[in-house]
């Protein structure tokens, strides 16, 4: 794969690992296990003024301010209401200058941990046009499904969570 970020080709092997699978409108993602800090039930989340659509707002956790972003709301995949399986994955991201901040991630609900092989895993299809892969590091097969890989470094990315994710 391409990291466009610096142009250099990620090899299969260093994408292998663990990962915590999610569903968004009935598709399977995964997340580094790494990267995970802690999942949460959905909770309320304070909005915030003049900020984009996915940027649902911050909370609260434990004394620490969090951003929230609604992952649905940033692949283009629309809305959906609120359910029992519905949570909030508590990463950790890395910015330039900034170093290690902590973002939360709504997804539908969060299936399983997966093992998966260098092997199992391809580049990401270029689709041409406006549809956006930048976000996705990976495709990864698991026996008969694809798991779309989320390179969470890239989910925020320029300045769009500089202020709200150091507060």
């Amino acid at each position: 794969m391409i990291n466009t970020t610096t142009d250099v080709a990620i090899p299969a092997d260093a994408r292998a690992g663990k990962y915590l699978s999610f569903t968004l409108r009935g598709e399977s993602y995964g997340i580094p296990v790494l990267k995970i800090r802690e999942i949460i039930r959905f909770t309320r989340i304070t909005p915030l003024p003049q900020v984009p659509d996915f940027i649902r707002g911050v909370i609260n956790l434990r004394g620490k301010i969090i951003p929230v972003v609604d992952l649905r709301l940033r692949f283009n995949l629309g809305t959906a209401e609120v359910t029992e399986r519905t949570c909030i994955i508590v990463a950790q991201f890395t910015r330039a200058g900034t170093g290690t901040l902590h973002l939360g991630l709504i997804v539908d609900g969060v299936d399983e941990v997966l093992n998966i092989g260098g092997e199992d895993i391809e580049d990401t299809p270029e689709f041409g046009g406006k549809l956006e892969t930048a976000y996705l590091f990976g495709m990864a097969k698991v026996k008969s499904r694809v798991i779309a890989l989320v390179d969470i470094d890239r989910v925020v990315n320029g300045d769009t969570l500089a202020t709200t994710a150091t507060s």
